[in-house]
């Protein structure tokens, strides 16, 4: 009734779990992290004391297959359970007991583990694995290119009801004060993992810092511009002179924190592109 993907991109240490299941709210239950650590996915009739404990014998130096090992020697129902995990090594390991309903299984490779039950075939871990090998991009955008090959390729038997995904990244929470960069859930909805993805979209917005490669110089256009669209918008009483001034700035300032862009806020003569295309395009110019 689930499958998942537990991964560690090694170019930035993130660490992060996407999920899918017919089964409502699984984020709650199936998807653990903490960044520097690993990542753990327990599904299969949840035994979700897999996933702190887990996370805690990765910590004191186990092996994800170790961890696997010494999680499912003690549970009187392993045959019902399915885990996988991996660590900041790369290392991974996965776990399907054998009353888990078919097809059951799992697929792991260098930085990742691709685990599902109640399945329509292989085909859909097989899909998952290929897609997030071959893909480039953010450790967050692989798991959803990989979420969505799996449902692609027929996903759950059962399904779809709920969907969750799971970044952690050192400081990379709002403000740098915890390690959640992403953490997102769908309890229930007819098509999780694209309501996933939209959410995703705007909590990029709205908690990632600024891509360099967004950020360009505000010169006089860009400032008569920008001048109008805060104008529009009540938050700059001034002029448009075209100069990036003390009164533009914070207006500027202002108006970020009122879209709740509290992460792209700057302090120097640089400005979001992508904040300031989306700020456009929702203002109407006089």
């Amino acid at each position: 009734m689930t499958f998942s993907i537990v991964a560690f991109d090694p170019a930035t240490g993130d660490l992060g779990v996407a999920v899918e299941s017919s089964f409502p709210n699984v984020g709650v239950n199936a998807p653990f992290a903490t960044a520097g650590v690993g990542a753990v996915a327990t599904q299969s009739y949840f035994n979700t004391s897999y996933g702190p404990r887990g996370l805690a014998l990765l910590e004191n130096g186990a092996t994800p297959q170790q961890v696997v090992d010494i999680l499912i020697a003690d549970d009187p129902e392993r045959d019902y359970r399915q885990l996988g995990i991996v660590d900041t090594r790369g290392r991974s390991a996965n776990f399907t007991g054998a009353k888990c309903f078919d097809w059951a299984g799992g697929v792991s490779g260098e930085n990742y583990s691709i685990q599902g039950n109640t399945l329509i075939n292989k085909a859909v871990a097989s899909s998952m694995a290929q897609v997030f090998s071959a893909t480039t991009t953010s450790l967050a955008e692989r798991l959803l290119a990989a979420l969505s090959a799996g449902q692609d390729a027929g996903g759950d038997r059962r399904g779809q009801q709920s969907a969750a995904l799971l970044v952690v990244r050192a400081g990379g929470g709002y403000g740098g004060h915890n390690d959640r960069y992403v953490d997102i859930a769908v309890y229930d909805h007819p098509t999780p993992i694209e309501e996933l993805k939209r959410l995703y979209a705007i909590h990029r917005l709205t908690f990632f810092r600024s891509d360099p490669a967004d950020l360009v110089t505000v010169d006089t256009a860009l400032a008569n511009e920008l001048q109008k669209i805060l104008q529009a918008r009540g938050f700059y009483p001034g002029a448009i002179t075209g100069v990036f001034d003390a009164t533009t700035r914070q207006a500027l300032r202002d108006f970020m924190g009122w879209e709740n862009y509290d992460e792209r806020i700057r302090d120097d003569d640089l400005i979001d592109l992508e904040v300031m295309a989306i700020s456009a395009s929702n203002t109407k110019l006089g």
